[in-house]
């Protein structure tokens, strides 16, 4: 790997890195909590990048979501919601550390309930297993990739709750993802590799999001960070 790769993936990492560091504090200075509004949540997350790592910015929007919310795939905007006691949430957040995107989704569990937590922690699972599959196929598709975390899914009792699975990070701002561009997604329309390098020349690197939902009993999951690197 070039010297300009190298530091591109290091820079990537350290991004990541820091990312899951504010997601720890978020954990530990008990920011989700029962009776806190989502966008609250959100804006003290958001206060907390800047305390943690002078972070002022972010690439997509910042998504707390919590109950029945939990269903609803990056694109809708529901209205604010009050978390409950023994509620699912989960974060999904953007900052730009140093001009590098990261781009990092987890899910807290309140209270007791079963389901929830097994959903949380098969979040985990599918994760890891879609991104030991895509280590072990070199030539795949956003098409295949897409293909098996629906399948790690439904042998888990879930489904997919969007219509993608990832998505291509890098520089901010870094090659635009366009709605209708299915080749900077990991959808069942991208059928070119995964494994190329963009219009400048450089190498891909990627996002694997996992969006678990259960619709009877209204509640989702999600989970991400980088397929490419780590």
């Amino acid at each position: 790997m070039a010297d300009d790769e190298l530091t591109r993936a290091a820079r990537l990492l350290d991004a990541q890195a820091k990312a899951e560091r504010l997601f720890a504090e978020i954990e530990e200075r008990g920011l989700v909590a029962p009776g806190e509004g989502e966008r609250a949540v959100s804006d003290r997350i958001r206060d907390l990048a800047n305390e943690l790592f002078g972070t002022t910015r972010h690439w997509h929007k910042r998504i707390v979501r919590s109950g029945p919310n939990t269903l609803m795939p990056y694109r809708e905007n529901p209205p604010d919601r009050a978390i409950g006691a023994d509620d699912i949430v989960f974060a999904d957040f953007g900052p730009i550390f140093e001009e590098y995107e990261a781009d990092f989704g987890r899910t807290f569990v309140l209270g007791g309930d079963p389901d929830k937590g097994r959903l949380r922690d098969d979040l985990a699972k599918v994760f890891a297993a879609g991104k030991q599959y895509f280590s072990g196929e070199p030539e795949i598709t956003g098409q295949q990739l897409y293909a098996e975390v629906e399948r790690l899914a439904a042998e888990c009792g879930w489904q997919l709750g969007g219509w993608h699975a990832g998505h291509l990070v890098g520089e901010f701002p870094h090659e635009t993802i366009d709605g209708a561009d299915t080749e900077s997604y990991i959808t069942p329309a991208n059928d070119t590799p995964l494994r190329r390098t963009d219009k400048a020349r450089r190498r891909c690197h990627w996002i694997l999001e996992i969006h678990l939902i259960d619709r009877e009993r209204e509640f989702g999951g999600f989970y991400e960070e980088l397929l490419t690197l780590g």
